[in-house]
């Protein structure tokens, strides 16, 4: 398929590439069915040698179609979107920006908004569109329809609706942005199997909900006004637009935007129509705050209902109380609610959601036990597994029953729209194939192909399960402080909507206690809860709100309330002096509440009198579950310039300034004690005696820096006075302190002295006794409310316009002063008092009521969390460790773990125990939703802040009866980080239920060790004592750390909580392996190997001082395939069974395989070297038996080729058998996740895990790491065969490349870029490479291929990379490969250093192994307790004879039945840095490493490449016969002027030609012509090397091998025109037609192939002139007429081959010249008529006209001549005839004697 950018004005796009393009896909055999779908790609062009460009990831684009490669010619599903935008309503209204500047600067509070110009902007597939701009107006009608074209299926899926304020002309503030997803309002029938064809796109009528920035002002500056523009989620409601989309494919629109007629319109007012629907919430708990001193309070809201801060609605009791924040005691903060949970009831009004919430909620409970099925299934491991059979039954019948169940019906639904019917089939019909196909399966399968099937089945439903048509905005939950939003929480409503259809309709946590967690509005980038809530939420109908009190737990009150202020004058307490407060406020002091001016609601009647309720949960502070405190006080004093120090006007102040009471006045609370007096901190920059020294800089007075030294410009000074207080030590709890203090479930009414709370001055912190500097005292009113008659609806969503206030004058009790002023002067005061306080605070005139649901008594609970162990923890700095703690939350409860030092696998083994926790509910409710148990793991950071490692929200096992506990089992528990895994934790958690008092006694106490609580044994895993045998064999690679080289590292390893450290290596350079190489280390490890912790390596350098840095480290997380039996007896080869011929016959077998190396002669091996080598066997191997010769005839060793490389071999074990290879890492580079870690190093070892005998007595098991190699470098010396490579990418601009190798090994490099192979992509290297090394010092043998260029630097191909280490210490000896036989000589040579019978004693020391016996002849050996013949291996004789004693040939066979690597050739690939993972091409190779001190090693294969013999091929043409005649001549004879012409294949510039033989008039030619062809020839693969140029500018000659074949061809010569073809032979030299001895034996069926017609026994009709050397005689020439061969003449010729020594010692000349001999030719005898006619004109006419016309030509001139006589006289006869006639001479005879005539005339 064709792809064409059709954007005008590209011409070619900047470097070849298409970045980020989508393609259009269609069916490959329907092409005119359409488009099928989209795919993003990346093209990009390449010429040969360029480099691809980095394709950055651009930005994402809404402008879709200039993204997109459109087809050409290809058929494309045009359609037209029409969108109907009609209207909008709750549009946010604003302020204008600078005007709301200036007046926040200056104080001018004036709560006057604006309408917003609202204007909806759609943007779709690039195009954009706008409706008309609406002015001040916050419930807009556009009543417009915008078109947009768009093909089917579209690359587009959304289409983006953005709500703008402001005139088009000017700038345009974003109120909102909301989306319509293509993929949810249409289907292209791909989802359900059958003749379901899908439908168009279409939507609504139905309204868009509006989300973004929480602000109802704009400033300036907006923090979140990204929000609005759809980035990134919505934080607040900002409105609706009610808009309808309809697709069609026929219409094309006159123009983009039109008028939606009236008609229309009043058509959509049907889905106007609203319902009350009623929302509450219960909050239970706000745990998890971060350290807030303000007062607290949560808003429910949605939509705008609920808003405090909105005043378009009508006021309700949407906010909680203000409560105060309090220390947890270990790391967060809490609100202090415990039975008194306060409630928030909203009303608001909707259309009819109950289809859409019903439709939605069933789907989602489809899914969501779908998924945890899914998660049942994922456990059971095997299809052995017996439970598998249960879990796989409940998923069938709860799957059934959920696909089977009815789904909402649209009849009677007067607002269904066409989208909601094509949505119920589409999703009817899916759920009815899924359960089909659940049907028809079973439980016996795999359980991974159970798996995929039903990851398939929920992949399908959560395609139907969106409802886009769900138009209820969610609930927005926010925590206030200070009248700003500080954090939120999103709910769907749906999730909490009650439904009378049954409990799968209902929302799955609708009337559930469930837990949120509080995000921040600005997104800072950081993983930071802002709070936990634990919440219970209902949300109905207000006609079904009656339901939500039987989910309701506790006892619900209303209440009004008021505080009443008192100040302190001259010792008494009065209402008098507050000044501008009120004597009956709110509860921060501002706002006037009098008791007597409240308004009830409609509905609503008093329940009793006032009465005092002291709020004792304001008066906990951050000082709450504290045990110590520092207090301090600042003393201060000021002076002038040049006068003494002396009190400044705020003796007393805190850190910030401000004023506090004198350290004398500060008495200790009760509870407390001192443990020291006050005293002066002196160690910090200070003087002896405290002070620090400033100036005072205005306008505050209060200097900016201080200074430890006096100077005489200073005129502040102050010093800080402190002293420590310690909470009382008594047998209480912390929670039971503050119950006690809260008087939490008592009966009796509290004194009047405390129902007072005092404070020192107006906004200061109160408390609950009277201290001396108290001068102001408040008091808490509330007042019952209750309904007046009950009703069928919940009393509490009966609270709509709340408690209305009739405010009193201010300043009415402020005495004579007051009195004075005149009413003008008053009213100007009321409205310049409004007018100072904020639009918050004006909205609170509308006083809300406060709900609260009291329980009466609490359940006491014990949280037991059992935290084994956490792996794979990741480090947020740059080192390499970490000192990790997990800290546990639980509701209002935390505590930490210890902190263990160094590790990313923790191990803690701790159980922490939170009691006595007071959990308010019903204790089944609690079982079905526990609380979640958040376990937050931190890096201990002595310097800074403690690093955030990661998350994990765990959910408890709540067991409510202790006589049928059940111990929770540990799991593995996911750790997150910024939503990324960052490791796993290993604990259980368990929530036991106190029945009675909730005393610790009561219940189990965990085990107590070494100062912490352990894990019981019960939970805690079976733990058996293990050995772990560590091989520390060495390091390698280790980069540097801190500009440092590593020098003396030494390995540490860790697991279970123990550890071992090696000695350090002296130097690493010289020698990286260890000193001392095996370590054994003991350690209780779990039996399940799932639960063991993983092993950790670091290695720490040893520096000087005494400074030992981590340099890097790994984790091995599974040690299964570790373990190991230390009884076993090892392994041992698969030897063949000892099952051999017997008798005479074996003893015959055993002979001749012993003597048949003996019996070869000297012809049989020069013959065989000529025919066999390496080459021979390579091509035998990889099945090419063509070059491969009569190699397999031979029975010489095969080769066997590995298709990857040799590491990749599964039976070698990556050859780390004797020693892994373990990548050291170091921190966290970056924390992206297309990044891996750095890697610094690695690491060579290997590990063996075994039990020990619990009893000390009994023997230790044997050890695993025995018989080791020598740790110290060795001297090598090394080989490396490179045979060839393949599938290498071009390189040059003709599409080849010209590569040579290049080996590196440390600093060694080899490789001359000289002896590159020209343009070819599929080079034949044929290479030896031999170096020494030292090993493991250069361990790592790179092979690069590399393209020659004639200007440097040449191009790098690609390269792989060998590790040569891990070849030789394989215990599978990858060094040298074992050949099939043991060979002396020829090419399968033995090339090893030992003999075979040297490598099985190896082996069998290795192994730990009875060495092998041999008998004395070597035919019979016994080993491993067992006899072998050679008979057994050699059943026959090989026709070789380079076969050594049978001895050694009997123990190769030995070895090779034992694992070991077999002679080989690896398929390596090529790789490149620039382009990793990428496939540059193959290579195929084997290297053999030979340690020095073993000896020298066998001689090399020769693997050079086969070199072409010279050979010169003779060819005599003696004579033609029977050739056609091509010309006529003058006289009509047929002739031809024959000659011949002839070349090799494949050189045909080198062709020659024959003399001409002329005017040949019977087919014949005689000639005596001697060609003389040279060529190159390969007798292994019967090939011609024939060397070319591919143009006139190449440089290089390519190589073309071409089977040898003689091309004759015979030729009519023409002088005035072309040339006539008379006829060819092709001779194929290896395959030549036996010639004819005679021209009549000459005929077609000679050149028949030996499969057509089989040839007599006698004669051969084929044979290879390389073997024949001399042939002569008759062939034919041949000619295609009408597709058949038609024998056009005969050729008489001699073929001699001769090789070039032959050539030089006879010599010839071409044609007839000199050296005219071997065999001398003389010139052709041909007829006198053979010539060219214009060269002898004369001998031209003879022989074209005498000879063959003599008699013709003399009857024709006697003819002539006759012709000639006749013309004479029929010329003359008429004058004759005249003469006498007249007779004229008579006349003259008669006048005169002379005239005779006249005178006879004259006569008588």
């Amino acid at each position: 398929m064709s792809f064409t950018d059709r954007r005008p004005g590209c011409p070619s796009l900047p470097g070849h590439a298409l970045n980020w393009k989508w393609l259009s896909l269609y069916h490959p055999t329907h092409l005119n069915a359409g488009l099928r779908g989209y795919l993003k790609v990346s093209l990009c062009v390449l010429g040969a040698g360029d480099q691809a460009p980095e394709l950055d990831k651009p930005a994402e684009s809404e402008d879709v179609e200039s993204n997109l490669l459109k087809p050409a010619a290809m058929p494309v599903c045009m359609a037209t979107f029409q969108l109907r935008i009609y209207r909008a309503e709750d549009m946010p209204q604003m302020e204008d920006s600078c005007l709301h500047y200036f007046r926040s600067m200056f104080q001018m509070h004036v709560d006057k908004r604006i309408c917003v110009d609202p204007s909806v902007e759609v943007s779709f597939a690039g195009k954009t569109r706008c409706t008309r701009v609406m002015p001040r107006n916050a419930n807009p009608e556009w009543n417009q329809v915008l078109f947009f074209p768009a093909q089917l299926p579209s690359v587009c899926d959304k289409i983006k609706l953005t709500v703008l304020n402001g005139d088009q002309a000017g700038k345009r503030d974003v109120l909102g942005t909301t989306y319509i997803n293509l993929s949810q309002v249409s289907s292209t029938g791909a989802e359900i199997e059958g003749d379901f064809s899908g439908f168009l796109p279409c939507f609504g009528p139905s309204f868009l909900t509006l989300y973004g920035s929480p602000r109802e002002f704009t400033s300036l500056h907006d923090p979140y006004e990204k929000l609005n523009s759809g980035s990134e989620e919505g934080v607040a409601y900002r409105g609706r637009i009610l808009v309808e989309l309809n697709t069609s494919m026929d219409r094309t629109p006159r123009q983009e935007i039109e008028e939606i007629p009236a008609e229309a319109v009043a058509r959509v007012e049907r889905y106007l129509s609203r319902r009350k629907y009623g929302l509450c919430a219960i909050f239970y708990s706000a745990t998890m705050l971060p350290a807030i001193k303000e007062l607290i309070q949560f808003e429910v809201s949605i939509g705008n209902y609920g808003n405090k801060f909105d005043v378009t609605c009508k006021p309700c009791a949407s906010t909680t109380q203000y409560s105060q924040a309090v220390f947890d005691g270990n790391h967060y903060h809490y609100l202090p609610w415990y039975d008194t949970k306060p409630m928030v009831a909203i009303t608001s009004f909707w259309e009819d959601a109950s289809y859409y919430m019903d439709t939605l909620n069933i789907l989602h409970s489809t899914r969501d036990r779908l998924t945890l099925n899914l998660d049942a299934l994922r456990s059971v491991r095997t299809a052995e597994d017996p439970s598998l059979g249960d879990v796989w039954k409940k998923l069938l019948k709860e799957l059934l029953e959920d696909c089977n169940r009815p789904l909402p019906s649209l009849e009677g639904r007067v607002t269904a729209t066409v989208l909601d019917q094509q949505l119920r089939d589409l999703r009817g019909r899916l759920l009815h194939q899924v359960a089909r196909s659940a049907e028809r399966l079973s439980a016996g399968m795999n359980p991974n192909t159970l798996i995929l099937k039903v990851e398939d089945w929920l992949q399908r439903i959560n395609t139907i399960t969106p409802e886009p048509q769900a138009s209820m905005p969610d609930v927005v939950i926010w925590m206030l402080c200070k009248e700003k939003r500080v954090a939120y929480a999103r709910v769907k409503a749906h999730t909490i909507m009650f439904s009378k259809a049954g409990p799968c309709a209902c929302g799955k946590l609708c009337g559930k206690t469930h837990t949120l967690f509080l995000k921040s509005p600005q997104r800072d980038g950081k993983d930071t809860i802002h709070g936990q809530l634990r919440m219970r939420m209902w949300l109905s109908l207000v006609s079904d709100s009656q339901e939500f009190m039987r989910h309701c737990e506790g006892k619900i009150g209303v209440y009004a309330e008021t505080y009443e202020n008192q100040v302190k004058i001259f010792g008494k307490w009065g209402p008098k002096g507050l000044m501008q407060h009120p004597s009956f406020s709110d509860i921060t002091g501002k706002i006037g509440v009098p008791r007597d001016k409240f308004q009830l609601p409609k509905g609503w009647h008093w329940d009793g009198d006032w009465a005092v309720e002291p709020q004792r949960r304001l008066l906990l502070d951050t000082e709450t579950n504290h045990s110590e405190v520092l207090e301090e006080v600042y003393e201060n004093e000021s002076r002038q310039p040049g006068e003494e120090w002396a009190p400044a006007p705020s003796p007393n102040t805190d850190a910030g300034g401000a004023a506090v009471s004198p350290k004398e006045g500060i008495v200790c609370p009760k509870g407390w004690h001192f443990e020291e007096g006050w005293r002066v901190e002196v160690n910090r920059a200070v003087d002896e005696s405290g002070w620090e020294y400033g100036i005072g800089i205005p306008p505050t007075g209060t200097p900016r820096s201080w200074n430890a030294a006096e100077k005489t410009y200073h005129t502040h000074r102050r010093r800080r006075w402190l002293r420590r207080r310690c909470r009382d030590l008594n047998t209480q709890s912390q929670e039971q302190e503050i119950a006690s203090f809260l008087q939490l479930h008592s009966t009796g009414k509290p004194s009047e002295e405390d129902t007072w709370e005092y404070a020192s001055c107006f906004g200061w912190k109160f408390h609950l006794q009277p201290r001396p500097h108290d001068t102001y005292r408040r008091r808490c009113w509330r007042r019952k409310l209750v309904p007046v008659q009950p009703a069928r609806v919940a009393p509490i969503f009966l609270l709509e316009g709340s408690l209305g206030v009739e405010f009193e004058d201010q300043e009415k009790e402020e005495g004579e002063e007051k009195e004075k002023q005149t009413a003008r002067e008053k009213k100007i005061l009321e409205e310049g008092e409004r007018e100072k306080r904020s639009p918050a605070q004006n909205i609170l005139q509308l006083n809300t009521p406060l709900i609260t649901c009291v329980f009466q008594q609490p359940n006491y609970y014990q949280l037991h969390c059992y935290i084994y162990q956490a792996r794979d923890l990741t480090p947020s700095d740059g080192r390499s460790s970490s000192d990790p703690y997990a800290h546990v939350s639980f509701l209002h409860r935390s505590q930490r773990t210890q902190t263990l030092t160094a590790t990313l696998s923790p191990s803690w083994d701790q159980t922490l125990v939170f009691d006595h926790v007071l959990i308010y509910g019903d204790p089944q409710a609690i079982r079905q939703d526990p609380p979640l148990v958040v376990l937050e793991l931190f890096g201990q950071d002595i310097i800074d802040k403690d690093d955030f490692l990661g998350r994990s929200m765990c959910s408890p096992l709540v067991c409510l009866d202790l006589g049928s506990r059940h111990l929770p089992c540990l799991q593995w528990y996911p750790i997150t980080k910024q939503q990324k895994e960052a490791g796993e934790l290993l604990a259980a958690f368990e929530l036991l239920l106190d029945p009675k008092d909730g005393a610790p006694g009561h219940l189990p106490a965990p085990s107590w060790k070494n100062g912490i609580y352990v894990i019981p044994s019960g939970i805690r895993p079976t733990l058996r004592l293990m050995a772990i045998e560590i091989l520390a064999w060495g390091l390698r690679g280790l980069q540097s750390y801190n500009l440092l080289s590593v020098m003396s590292p030494s390995l540490v390893v860790e697991c279970g909580g123990e550890a071992i450290q090696t000695a350090p290596i002296r130097d690493l350079h010289e020698n990286p392996n260890f000193p001392i190489n095996v370590f054994l280390m003991r350690v209780h490890l779990p039996m399940e190997e799932d639960l063991m912790p993983p092993i950790e390596l670091k290695v720490v350098d040893n520096r000087e001082f005494g400074y030992k840095p981590v340099v890097g480290q790994a984790s091995v997380r599974s040690l299964r395939r570790y373990m190991c039996e230390p009884s076993a007896e090892g392994h041992h080869p698969s030897l063949p069974p000892p099952v051999a011929p017997k008798g005479k016959f074996a003893k015959m077998l055993s002979r001749m395989a012993a003597e048949s190396w003996l019996r070869t002669t000297p012809r049989a091996e020069k013959e065989e070297e000529e025919c066999v080598d390496w080459w021979s066997k390579f091509y035998a191997a990889t099945g090419d038996l063509a070059k491969s010769g009569d190699y397999l005839q031979t029975g010489l060793d095969s080769l066997k080729v590995y298709n990857c490389e040799l590491e990749a071999v599964p039976e070698f074990q990556g050859l780390q058998d004797f020693c892994q290879t373990f990548r050291l890492y170091r921190g966290l580079v970056q924390e992206k996740a297309n990044e891996d870690p750095l890697v610094v190093g690695e690491f060579k070892g290997l590990f063996q895990i075994y039990p020990l005998p619990e009893d000390p007595s009994s023997p230790l098991p044997p050890r695993q790491f025995q018989e080791l190699p020598e740790s110290q470098p060795q001297k090598c010396l090394l080989r490396v065969y490179i045979v060839r490579a393949f599938n290498l990418p071009p390189k040059d601009r003709n599409g080849l490349c010209d590569p040579y190798v290049q080996v590196t090994l440390g600093k060694k490099k080899l490789g001359d870029r000289d002896q590159y192979l020209p343009n070819t992509l599929e080079p034949v290297f044929g290479r030896v490479f031999e170096l020494p090394c030292t090993l493991p010092l250069e361990k790592d043998l790179q092979i690069s291929l590399f393209d020659y260029d004639l200007i440097l630097p040449d191009q790098k191909i690609g390269a792989t990379s060998i590790d040569l280490e891990n070849r030789l210490l394989s215990r599978f000896r990858a060094s040298c490969g074992l050949p099939q036989s043991y060979c002396i000589s020829g090419p399968c040579q033995w090339r090893d250093q030992l003999l075979p019978t040297q490598l099985l004693e190896n082996f069998a020391r290795m192994r730990s192994l009875a060495l092998p016996e041999f008998s004395a002849d070597g035919g019979k050996a016994t080993f491993m307790g067992r006899a072998f013949l050679l008979g057994q291996f050699e059943n026959k004789v090989p026709a070789h004879g380079h076969l050594g004693s049978p001895r050694e040939r009997l123990a190769l066979h030995l070895l090779r039945t034992c694992g070991l690597v077999p002679e080989h050739l690896e398929t390596r690939t090529l790789y490149h840095s620039i382009q990793p993972g990428i496939d540059q091409g193959k290579l195929q190779m084997w290297v053999d490493v030979f340690p020095e001190s073993l000896g020298p090693p066998g001689p090399a294969f020769n693997i050079t490449p086969r070199k072409p013999k010279r050979y010169e091929l003779r060819c005599i043409i003696w004579n033609t016969r029977d050739v056609d005649l091509q010309d006529t001549s003058i006289t009509g004879q047929r002739m031809s002027d024959i000659y011949v012409k002839g070349w090799l294949d494949g050189l045909e510039e080198e062709r020659q030609r024959t003399d001409v033989h002329y005017r040949s008039l019977g087919g014949e030619g005689n000639f005596n012509w001697r060609f003389i062809f040279p060529f190159e020839f390969l007798p292994m693969e019967q090939v011609c090397v024939l060397p070319e140029k591919q143009s006139l500018w190449s440089l290089d000659e390519t190589v073309l091998k071409v089977p040898p074949k003689l091309v004759l061809q015979v030729w009519d010569n023409d002088k005035f025109s072309a040339d006539d073809f008379l006829g060819v032979l092709e001779i194929k030299l290896l395959s030549m037609p036996c010639p004819a001895r005679r021209p009549r034996a000459c005929t077609l069926k000679m050149l028949q192939d030996e499969s057509d017609s089989p040839a007599p026994p006698r004669c051969p009709r084929r044979t290879s002139l390389f073997k024949q050397r001399l042939a002569r005689g008759w062939w034919p020439c041949v000619v295609q007429e009408e597709g058949r061969q038609r024998l056009s003449g005969k050729i008489e010729m001699t073929l001699e081959l001769l090789t070039a020594k032959e050539a030089e010692e006879r010599p010839a000349g071409k044609g007839r010249e000199e050296p005219n001999m071997n065999p001398t030719l003389q010139p052709p005898v041909r007829p006198e008529a053979s010539f060219l006619w214009f060269t002898a004109p004369l001998k031209s006419l003879r022989y074209i006209l005498w000879q063959p016309h003599k008699c013709k030509i003399i009857l024709g001139l006697v003819l002539l001549l006759l012709l000639l006589l006749f013309a004479a006289f029929i010329y003359s006869s008429p004058g004759y005839l005249a003469m006498k006639l007249i007779n004229p001479f008579r006349s003259l005879h008669s006048f005169g004697s002379l005239n005779p005539l006249a005178g006879s005339s004259g006569s008588p």
